[in-house]
């Protein structure tokens, strides 16, 4: 369509309209489609406001390519090593970082160096790992906003939890779905994390909650831990859908509190 209701062209449009377009098009738009259109509809898609959330998971090819006011960042499976540090370099803003389980378990040794460059990150996604005591050293170092952690489907021992009630004692929102997590590390955690505000413990395997559980938890005013049992098989939790990224509160929820 060339002319837009008002009879203007579409290159004619007030660039504060055209960047409230650009900032709701998705990754593949704004480095392959956007820019493309017209010089003005370039300008735009170079506007800081367009870049602040980037789910690389929703484009299948191109150019990894990112812009340093970048605040959310979700990578792909196939983000390569060189690519990751170069986020870490570019993007010294960044608050909320998601990484997929097939490349935080690749790159895994790379994580802990990289997080002393991301000093404003509040949120960070490490699904289905275990041994994380050194990331939460590294968040405890540098990242001092930090205040929400996702590990669903992670195994969650004795060390890590003490790990998350040492390095992470002011953390507000822990998710933990479908984790293997026993009795005494979730008791760990509801003793030493008096700052929580939610804590996701369902459909994980190592407990059953009961009323000495739920007292321990009385500080928390979203405790869940609907499903979860003392035996059974963790659901594969590794893969996370790009489509899921649409609905970003659920991210984006704890970083504006």
């Amino acid at each position: 369509m060339e002319r837009v209701m008002s009879g203007s062209k579409w290159e004619d449009l007030n660039m504060d309209c055209l960047v409230n377009v650009l900032t709701r098009v998705g990754i593949e738009s704004l480095l392959l489609g956007a820019p493309f259109v017209c010089q003005s509809w370039y300008k735009a898609s170079l506007h800081p406001s367009c870049w602040q959330i980037i789910n690389f998971q929703k484009i299948e090819r191109g150019p990894l390519a990112c812009r340093g006011n970048a605040t959310f960042v979700w990578l792909p499976d196939d983000c390569t090593e060189e690519a990751l540090r170069y986020i870490a370099d570019e993007c010294p803003g960044l608050k909320a970082l998601c990484l997929s389980y097939k490349l935080c378990h690749t790159y895994f040794p790379v994580i802990p160096e990289l997080i002393s460059k991301w000093k404003n990150l509040e949120l960070l996604r490490l699904d289905r790992l275990r041994n994380m005591e050194k990331v939460f050293e590294e968040i405890n170092c540098h990242c001092k906003n930090f205040h929400c952690l996702y590990a669903c489907g992670a195994y969650i021992g004795e060390d890590t939890a003490s790990a998350i009630v040492t390095f992470l004692p002011n953390i507000k929102y822990l998710h933990m779905r479908n984790a293997n997590i026993y009795r005494e590390s979730l008791e760990m955690i509801l003793q030493g994390c008096k700052e929580l505000v939610l804590l996701d413990a369902r459909d994980c395997v190592g407990y059953e909650c009961d009323d000495q559980l739920l007292k321990l938890a009385s500080h928390i005013s979203n405790f869940q831990h609907e499903g979860s049992s003392l035996f059974g098989d963790v659901e594969e939790y590794g893969h996370i859908d790009a489509d899921s990224f649409d609905d970003t509160s659920l991210f984006l929820g704890p970083l504006h509190q």
